[in-house]
């Protein structure tokens, strides 16, 4: 896991010739089968994984609990995550030119919501893929300017950390 993506990017696998993952659609949202008591007093969100295949042959994928580790605020602290309400991609065989989405349903402080960063790793028959890791936040333009400059301030931190290590890099 060389750089963090921001939430949407689509990221390939170098290892999986025509595989392709990204996080997506991350924003505040109820689960559908009700709260879990211990996520009272959180906020829920909802994010979704999407594994594109847009290779030649089919590969099967294993998205499940315990793959997908989600991490709120500035400290990186454990967002609950909701397993009773989340859907997983347990064993599917994805063929080319199609897609399998799995759906995590989890919940922290609302204040710590502005930063979610989530570390999928994928098994792509019965392999482990590399670690990756998105990064993004709920209710961005919540009180922003029309722009996005909240977002774009988020992107533009990503951005400065990756050449702030890319420097201390090329000066070692």
């Amino acid at each position: 896991m060389d750089e963090p993506n921001v939430v949407g990017d689509w990221q390939e696998y170098d290892e999986h010739a025509g595989l392709r993952v990204r996080v997506h659609q991350l924003e505040e949202s109820e689960p559908p089968r009700g709260r879990d008591d211990a996520a009272e007093g959180l906020t829920y969100f909802r994010l979704r994984v999407t594994v594109e295949n847009r290779g030649t042959g089919h590969s099967t994928i294993h998205l499940e609990d315990g793959q997908i580790d989600v991490r709120i605020g500035p400290d990186g602290d454990s967002a609950f995550i909701d397993w009773r309400n989340s859907q997983f991609i347990e064993g599917f065989d994805v063929y080319p030119l199609r897609r399998a989405t799995a759906v995590l349903y989890a919940a922290g402080p609302e204040a710590a919501l502005g930063q979610v960063d989530v570390q999928i790793q994928l098994r792509v028959d019965d392999e482990w893929a590399d670690r990756r890791l998105w990064t993004g936040g709920i209710g961005l333009q919540d009180g922003a300017p029309p722009t996005g400059t909240c977002r774009d301030s988020l992107a533009r931190q990503v951005s400065n950390f990756l050449r702030d290590q890319a420097a201390e890099e090329g000066t070692a």
